[in-house]
């Protein structure tokens, strides 16, 4: 079941990549940006609750699909980009094994515990 799930993943991941070639700009902007999700750890240095709550806002794709339909909606590219590269960042990480934070600690995820 996890190669089925990763699978998804890959496909979603490969989604956002085909989103962002349908925006104006050049291709090393989606390199650039992808890892800028993972600033959202920064919020563990005050806790494990507020960590979780900030790494999970930056890594929903609910969240990344909100704010990418109100880019297209508005056409507003800046924002359908911050979308896209919340949405890809969030399937990139899930292909590695890394989802949604529990309150207990960074290594909890939806997925299972990280490292097992």
């Amino acid at each position: 079941m996890k190669t089925v799930l990763k699978l998804e993943e890959v496909a979603l991941f490969i989604l956002g990549i085909f989103l962002f070639n349908r925006l104006n700009y050049e291709s090393w902007w989606f390199l650039a940006l992808i890892l800028i999700p993972d600033l959202s750890m920064i919020g563990y240095v005050f806790g494990n609750k507020i960590g979780a709550f900030l790494y999970n806002v930056f890594h929903h794709k609910g969240i990344a699909l909100l704010i990418y339909a109100a880019g297209f909606y508005l056409n507003i590219e800046i924002v359908q980009l911050a979308g896209i590269i919340l949405f890809s960042h969030s399937a990139m990480d899930r292909i590695f094994g890394y989802g949604l934070k529990y309150e207990k600690g960074f290594k909890y995820t939806h997925l299972g515990e990280i490292g097992k």
